[in-house]
């Protein structure tokens, strides 16, 4: 019988290409290629952007990522802490990098370009330049304050190209940095720097996806670390904006302690005059406007009660209820903008919550009668200040009281004529 011969894989050996393959490059042989190509670029950056993009098909980016940034930005490796390994040979540095740039935004504005137009080529490289920008903020006791200047102006730029995360920020509360006031004094040059290539809100935006929104503080050191002191150091150096959003991220963290404290108190059925008196303090200590309590605590007191699912036996539960904290409300609704912000949130929560719906007038006329809304705030909100969630109904269900509070004012004008 003849034997079936054993199939066999036949197939074809590819050489790489030459210029396929990556050169094996000790870190030295890398940055003497780098520092040749720069200093022959110059400072055409355009040069330098396409001598980085043609160098990277046989330099190997990848493995020596930390020694290529370090010279773009440097113009030398750097040691552990930010010293030049090669400071005592020009020849193994170059003066074509970030640090020897001029102290000017459009300058550093344009080295950043070829920043991005590397990371676009070689996009591998994105996670290792962000640490690398780390590391450089880590090292900022090393370079010199107008090195410190430049470093700053370029996170801004590049911050605002979104090439790199806020997450490099996060370097600058090292104890160090910030005993030393560098952290504070960089921040400041950083964040004038992102601001001229975004707007303001574009920026606190990035901070709070990046949860840094409520670490700013900790730019300071801890006996420094008080919204007054981060409100007039960054308003003095021109940065007003960023001070303005402390105060609201601040104010949103004590409205939430404040909120969660009161909940608390109204659940364990605390004395009013016990929470009136606490309410007090915590304005007074954290400098609150009664207009931002006011609809916390409409929030508590509509949060303390387990609601009747039927309809027509909610508008009573609530009638009990509010009455009995009507005098709490009283309290914080003596000025026309706190009514109206009551009114608001009464509405908007009649609204959401559909077995409230029919409820709303008899809410308002309580409040009215309990001294908590005055006829002009209920006059106004019914003219202008109402907000759209189911104006139609809750217009129509004030429409007779309204006309009520207008018969009545008329006729007091009168007899005040008369008299």
């Amino acid at each position: 019988m003849n034997k079936h011969q054993k199939p066999v894989l036949t197939g074809q050996r590819f050489k790489t290409r030459k210029r396929d393959e990556k050169e094996k490059f000790e870190p030295t042989v890398f940055r003497d290629t780098l520092v040749q190509g720069l200093n022959e670029a110059g400072d055409d950056l355009e040069a330098v952007a396409k001598f980085l993009d043609s160098t990277g098909s046989r330099l190997d980016y990848r493995r020596y990522a930390d020694t290529l940034f370090d010279i773009l930005v440097a113009g030398s490796m750097l040691a552990p802490g930010g010293t030049r390994i090669d400071d005592g040979d020009k020849t193994k540095m170059t003066n074509h990098c970030v640090f020897s740039a001029n102290e000017d935004h459009e300058t550093i504005r344009n080295y950043a370009q070829v920043f991005n137009k590397l990371i676009r080529r070689y996009k591998y490289l994105e996670k290792a330049f962000e640490d690398e920008m780390k590391k450089l903020l880590l090292f900022l006791k090393a370079f010199s304050e107008t090195e410190q200047t430049k470093l700053a102006m370029l996170s801004g730029v590049l911050l605002g190209s979104s090439t790199l995360p806020a997450t490099i920020l996060t370097s600058l509360f090292t104890d160090s940095l910030v005993k030393e006031g560098i952290a504070a004094s960089f921040a400041v040059k950083l964040f004038k720097a992102w601001m001229a290539e975004k707007d303001a809100n574009s920026v606190t935006s990035s901070l709070r996806k990046a949860n840094l929104d409520k670490r700013l503080l900790e730019l300071f050191p801890v006996n420094r670390q008080s919204v007054d002191h981060f409100a007039k150091y960054f308003t003095d150096a021109g940065l007003k904006e960023l001070s303005d959003f402390l105060r609201i991220q601040q104010s949103l963290g004590t409205r939430k302690e404040l909120q969660k404290e009161l909940q608390e108190r109204l659940s364990q059925e605390c004395p009013i005059k016990e929470v009136v008196l606490y309410v007090k303090e915590e304005m007074k200590r954290n400098d609150l406007p009664e207009t931002a309590v006011i609809g916390l605590l409409w929030t508590c007191i509509m949060n303390a009660v387990e609601w009747n699912k039927k309809e027509e036996l909610v508008a009573e539960q609530a009638l009990k209820h509010l009455k009995q904290y009507a005098p709490l409300l009283a309290v914080f609704s003596s000025q026309g903008q706190s009514e109206l912000i009551l009114l608001q949130k009464v509405q908007e929560y009649c609204y959401d919550n559909i077995h409230f719906m029919k409820a709303f007038q008899k809410i308002v006329v309580l409040f009215y009668k309990a001294d908590v809304l005055s006829e002009e705030a209920i006059l106004k909100w019914y003219k202008e200040a109402h907000v759209a969630k189911g104006k139609s109904v809750f217009l129509d269900q004030m429409k007779k009281f309204v006309e009520w509070l207008q018969n009545a004012e008329e006729e007091s004008e009168s007899e005040g004529e008369e008299n």
